[in-house]
């Protein structure tokens, strides 16, 4: 399995706002992809940092999502939004 970790690290409030903003339909869209086990991202007591937590059956879904994100109306809303992320191979 192919596990992410990270933040998203806003520089303004209104950068924040996107995320929360275009979050829901990005968590939707990726929990509905094959091979998505787990995708969770939450806001923290800053307001300027989220945590993000994903994990894929596999490196082939993984990727699969990885380009499909690129492509999606989330990547460009938060193109701005510093990321912070780890990813491991995991059993």
């Amino acid at each position: 399995m192919i596990q992410l970790s990270g933040k998203l690290i806003c520089k303004t409030l209104d950068e924040s706002e996107s995320v929360r903003r275009f979050l829901p339909e990005h968590i939707r869209l990726t929990k509905n992809e094959p091979g998505c086990v787990s995708f969770v991202v939450q806001a923290t007591s800053d307001p300027l940092i989220w945590t993000v937590e994903e994990l894929f059956a596999d490196q082939k879904s993984f990727d699969a999502h990885q380009e499909r994100t690129k492509k999606s109306r989330w990547a460009v809303e938060t193109a701005t939004i510093l990321r912070e992320y780890e990813i491991q191979e995991v059993v």
